[in-house]
Formats: structure tokens, C-alpha cells, sequence
């Protein structure tokens, strides 16, 4: 039986995220690890009220054998240029290399789809640079999640993305070949292609939105 931590339960993927791993056989204890109470009383979780601005005061509570980050924001959220770029970039690199210092066995990350180091923008740039830095640091098993746009139900209004998402859906039949990665994919099977990738063996570290599918219905 193994311990999961758990970073941006949550969130739109988080919650599906959780629910997997509750319902999965192979974990009997789940790190949740929130700014604020979460609500979840089951009795596999356990809560850690984690100061995301000093996280090497948690460096005993990430110790587990798999990690599993779907923490984001937006502009919107965080217009402030340093919070945008620490939540997006120097968060989630922390976090990865405190827990390969505790010997983590497996990190899954949910970065984007053309996730790039050199791209012009912050978003894609930031998610880039998390995906070296993960490569870098060798986990026994490394997820590098790149879903297109995600279905499911936000608790925050999204207006363009839904636009978007409407828009893909109608091109989705057009999209073949390389182009398949840009079908829009729901949440739900990105949670459970993280929990998949983490309990099985994989040739690959990087999955692009249409291999999220694959991984997840198989």
C-alpha cells in the first residue's frame, strides 16, 4: 500500500484526482496538502495546512511514494507578475525537489499542451521550465500531463475558454494525426491517467492530450 501527496486537490483535475485515489487499492493514505480547510473526512486523507511561501517548513510532510501536481492560476488570479511566475514555476520546481531529496518515487505534473522553455509566453514558458527541471531531476517515474483545453465543471466562470472549448469541440472530427492532441479532454481522465501512469510502467514520460485518452481507457 502505498501514500500519495496530493497538490491542488481542489482544483477542476484535483477533485477527480482525489476521488481516484480513494477508490484505488494501491494507496491507503493521501496527503492533501491545501492553504485551507478542504472538507475531505475520509479516512485516507490527511490534511496539511501548507504555507506555499515557506515550503521547506514541510520538508517531513512531503515524504511519500507518489506526487502529484495540478496546481495552476490565471492572470486573472494572480495579476501581480512575481506571485504569477512563483505559483506557476518556482512552487511546483520546490516541491519537486524537496520530495526527490525524500526519495518520492513518482511525480506527475499537469502542464499544458506546447509546454515550451523558450515561448514567448509566461504560461507555456513557465510550464516548459517546470518540465526540464522534472527531467533533470530523475524520478523512478516522471508524468508530464500536456492536456488541451479541459471539460468539466469549474467553480470559477471561464467565459473564453468555454468559447474555446465550444469551438474545438465542433473542429474535434477535422483533428487527425499530430493535430489530435488539440481535442479537448475531460478532467476526468486526466485524473485517471495520473493514478494509471503512477501504477504501471510507461517507455514514455510525456503525454500529449490524446494519449491522456489512451492511457486513461485502458
Amino acid at each position: 500500500m502505498k501514500t500519495a501527496l496530493v497538490f491542488g486537490s481542489s482544483g477542476l483535475i484535483g477533485g477527480h484526482l482525489l476521488n481516484e485515489l480513494i477508490q484505488s487499492d494501491n494507496y491507503n493514505k493521501i496527503k492533501l496538502f491545501v492553504r485551507s480547510d478542504h472538507g475531505s473526512n475520509h479516512s485516507k486523507t490527511e490534511i496539511i495546512k501548507t504555507d506555499f511561501n515557506n515550503l521547506e517548513n514541510h520538508k517531513e510532510d512531503i515524504k511519500g511514494d507518489d506526487c502529484f501536481f495540478c496546481i495552476g492560476t490565471t492572470k486573472k488570479n494572480s495579476p501581480d507578475k512575481n506571485e504569477y511566475k512563483r505559483v506557476e514555476l518556482e512552487v511546483p520546481k520546490k516541491i519537486a525537489q524537496i520530495a526527490k531529496f525524500n526519495l518520492v518515487n513518482s511525480f506527475v505534473f499537469v502542464s499544458s499542451g506546447y509546454a515550451d522553455p523558450n515561448s514567448s509566453g509566461d504560461y507555456l514558458k513557465f510550464k516548459g521550465l517546470v518540465e526540464e527541471e522534472l527531467k533533470r531531476l530523475s524520478f523512478s517515474k516522471l508524468g508530464i500531463m500536456r492536456p488541451s483545453f479541459l471539460m468539466g465543471d469549474r467553480k470559477e466562470k471561464r467565459v473564453g475558454e468555454k468559447v474555446g472549448i465550444f469551438i474545438f469541440k465542433l473542429l474535434s472530427p477535422l483533428f487527425l494525426g499530430p493535430l489530435k492532441k488539440m481535442k479537448p479532454i475531460h478532467s476526468k481522465k486526466v485524473a485517471k491517467a495520473m493514478v494509471e501512469i503512477t501504477n504501471r510502467d510507461f517507455k514514455q514520460n510525456v503525454f500529449e492530450s490524446n494519449e491522456i485518452v489512451e492511457v486513461s481507457n485502458s
